[in-house]
């Protein structure tokens, strides 16, 4: 064993694609169906004082999908009780409101030990800074299906530290 190993990164005994979801029609939506592409998986509420980040993610998603991201919105209750709705609630309030086109999950938990098995995972790989500390937490999956970054609250998609983020994880 190297003194020199000082990798954070996890065994990665599963990657992104071995993960899947409902969406909010109640579908299977599976990671799988995303190899090779660059996910962003970002956790929503239409609560929040972040939600005007719907707008960027949408803008993000319009700008890269035809490069191979997938923008993922998450909804999660788990920070101050800001998305109370139903799936329904929240699939018509981001159409209504931000024209949202990118894959929607259901509402599921994103933090403890209740938490959906890819934050889990993600936590378990990649360490504290992929367990969302609230709501619009991102977390940028590369095309080998690793976490490759993660980003606060406060950092907007569309925001250039992002976009490098981004574009690294395409190239």
């Amino acid at each position: 064993m190297s003194l020199f190993t000082t990798s954070v990164s996890g065994s990665y005994e599963k990657l992104a694609y071995d993960f899947n979801f409902k969406d909010l029609d109640g579908s299977n939506l599976n990671l799988s169906d995303y190899k090779e592409k660059v996910i962003v998986v970002v956790n929503v509420a239409s609560q929040c004082g972040f939600t005007k980040q719907y707008e960027d993610m949408q803008k993000v998603w319009e700008k890269y999908q035809v490069k191979g991201v997938v923008m993922l919105g998450v909804p999660s209750n788990d920070f101050g009780n800001q998305e109370p709705g139903s799936n329904v609630e929240i699939k018509d309030f981001c159409e209504a409101k931000f024209g949202i086109t990118f894959p929607m999950t259901e509402k599921v938990s994103v933090k403890g030990e209740n938490a959906h098995p890819f934050y889990l995972w993600a936590k378990k790989n990649h360490g504290k800074s992929a367990i969302p500390k609230w709501n619009f937490h991102k977390i940028i999956i590369g095309k080998n299906g690793r976490v490759v970054d993660t980003f606060a609250s406060i950092t907007n998609p569309s925001s250039k530290k992002f976009i490098i983020a981004l574009e690294e994880a395409l190239n």
